[in-house]
């Protein structure tokens, strides 16, 4: 019989590193570092393996010898100890995963695909308010599609976008799960719109201030503070809210502004910046802005941070207007349209759209920032209050 207890308690702790067998296939890895693995060594059906106990810091030596005999029972049954304790641990999952645990682990895998890792919380957000309040605590292998429909139906019609994203976002919840092992209904989010039927809902647009009236709100945003400063860049530039409220001082070079790929929505390739021309007013309000700059940040809140997305929203509404401030953007390309000859290439890559197929776009390699240029210093030219009529067109 193959000698057993070879190693002590002192031993683990001081050899070097190597290999050490304590008998009967319980071996220790030392490494270099002075750390250690508890290994075990079996054959079953023809197959040499080796099964991991633990680290040498977290199991003593007679835990892993008391582990090793288990696993070795487990052998002489004619069973694969790897392949048991497998099934184990699906198992114990199966019985324990609430699609809260479920829904915040699928969470944390995206949030290296998602804008700033998640931090704003819309990927999560349409579950955590119209989901997990009442499926949270459900087991994820029991959710069916009435559960699902008993949970949207409240907003299915009155709120079609936010019970869209839900929907969306379950169905990835789901997949997550199932990936883990669980058995769970993927078609579960497939069914329940059957039962929810059609959304009634027509998505409106952003109210967006007539190109007409800019001027005059721009003039009226004349205090200096970080709220007035933000709507005056974001109305001269055309540039979404969420690049906007995050501007660095390291991303203006000069009179250019290069926003980081992942911050431009809708734009698959990471690895194409966007780079907006600023005009000679919106450099001023750059760097009216720096006296508030703040780790780097140029629209920081009062307490940590950037402003939120309703700070510049809740001036206008404050100001009793039905306007956003994403409606700007809609301004701008109205005044494009109806004010100058800019070609459409041109205006839609003013507002940073993505203009042709893949093909064509391979081969054109301009973002026509000179004619952007000449378009944004127009604009500015007509919010701050100077002459620009259709016999001035771009």
């Amino acid at each position: 019989m193959r000698a057993m207890h070879r190693l002590s308690a002192r031993a683990v702790a001081t050899l070097g590193a190597g290999k050490y067998a304590d008998g009967a296939g319980l071996w220790l890895h030392k490494r270099e570092d002075g750390g250690g693995q508890w290994v075990l060594r079996y054959t079953i059906h023809g197959r040499r393996r080796e099964m991991g106990l633990g680290a040498a810091s977290a199991v003593s030596l007679k835990e892993a010898r008391e582990a090793a005999e288990r696993w070795r029972a487990m052998v002489r049954a004619d069973k694969d100890p790897i392949k048991e304790r497998e099934r184990k641990r699906r198992e114990d999952a199966r019985n324990i995963h609430l699609l809260k645990d479920i829904a915040d682990d699928a969470f944390e895998a995206r949030k290296a695909e998602l804008k700033g890792d998640g931090k704003s919380g819309r990927w999560f957000t349409p579950l955590e308010l119209h989901i997990l309040p009442k499926l949270g605590k459900v087991p994820v292998a029991d959710i069916d599609q009435k559960d699902i429909r008993d949970a949207l139906s409240p907003i299915w019609h009155t709120k079609a976008e936010t019970a869209r994203k839900a929907m969306n976002r379950l169905g990835i919840c789901l997949k997550h799960a199932a990936a883990l092992g669980l058995d769970v209904d993927l078609q579960a989010t497939d069914k329940a719109r059957a039962l929810l039927g059609r959304q009634r809902h027509k998505p409106e647009n952003i109210p967006a201030m007539p190109w007409r009236d800019v001027p005059a709100f721009y003039s009226s945003l004349g205090d200096g503070s970080v709220t007035h400063l933000a709507l005056r860049l974001l109305i001269l530039t055309g540039v979404r809210s969420g690049p906007l409220r995050h501007v660095r001082e390291d991303q203006i070079d000069g009179d250019v502004w290069t926003i980081p790929a992942e911050a431009m929505k809708g734009r698959k390739d990471a690895t194409v910046d966007f780079r907006v021309p600023l005009s000679a007013a919106a450099l001023t309000v750059i760097d009216q802005a720096r006296r508030h700059a703040r780790e780097g940040f140029l629209f920081p809140s009062v307490r940590r941070g950037v402003i939120s997305d309703m700070t510049m929203s809740n001036h206008m509404m404050r100001a009793k207007m039905d306007y956003r401030p994403h409606g700007f953007r809609s301004s701008l390309r109205d005044w494009i349209a109806e004010m100058t000859e800019t070609p459409y290439e041109v205006a839609e890559t003013v507002l940073g759209h993505i203009v042709g197929g893949s093909v064509e776009r391979a081969y054109r390699r301009t973002d026509y920032l000179e004619q952007r240029r000449k378009v944004m210093e127009g604009w500015s030219d007509w919010v701050c209050g100077k002459a620009v009529t259709a016999d001035d067109s771009i």
